[in-house]
């Protein structure tokens, strides 16, 4: 499939064709959330921890004799059963990533890209480059989104002027080529690349 390649004033520069094993699949649901939740869980912080009646405060010494009280047999205050006493099987500090094969890694993205052309919300330009780091340059080129979420994907590297000019912005993310991943492309409405991203993605891909 052919698409139009935008230049900086975004006018039509040529046509790039895309790879049909990369752009041409259908989006299955079912792919983009395992590899979507993977993502996720491998973001998480892992920090939450309770403490275990070793770790809290708390006399051990027996709290009254044995029998012949008419109460329960206690041996130590930090029990759970009292106030202030420690957790059991609470959360501990871990670690929720998990593997998933590279396969289906590879797969989500191709049906991620897929379904950002299918939608139409693809957009190719010759480059992400400005001359100053200007917001309102960035702002002016990509004027023609009108409010939508976009995430910028370069070539190897990110240009700095536009990389310092959407930092602000809530509306663009911007990645280099090798960043491109599931979740953030689904995310944002539009979805713009820069052919040298769009060929180093493909060869890595196929």
């Amino acid at each position: 499939m052919k698409v139009s390649i935008l230049n900086k004033q975004n006018k039509a520069a040529g046509e790039l064709e895309l790879d049909d094993q990369v752009f041409g699949l259908d989006p299955r649901s079912d792919i983009l959330s395992r590899v979507v939740t993977w993502q996720l869980a491998k973001r998480q912080a892992g920090t939450h921890q309770a403490k275990e009646r070793g770790e809290v405060s708390g006399t051990t010494k027996k709290m009254y004799r044995q029998k012949g009280t008419g109460g329960a047999r206690h041996g130590s205050k930090r029990g759970a059963q009292f106030v202030g006493g420690g957790i059991i099987f609470g959360p501990v500090a871990r670690s929720h990533a998990y593997s998933l094969p590279k396969k289906v890694r590879q797969l989500g993205l191709k049906m991620a890209l897929s379904a950002k052309l299918k939608q139409g919300d693809l957009i190719v330009v010759d480059d992400l480059s400005l001359s100053k780091a200007k917001t309102k340059d960035a702002l002016k080129r990509f004027s023609d989104l009108k409010g939508a979420t976009a995430l910028l994907i370069d070539g190897e590297k990110v240009n700095d002027n536009m990389r310092n000019a959407v930092a602000n912005l809530e509306v663009f993310d911007i990645l280099p080529q090798i960043g491109a991943n599931v979740y953030d492309i689904l995310r944002k409405d539009k979805l713009i690349m820069t052919v040298d991203a769009i060929k180093t993605i493909e060869a890595r891909l196929k």
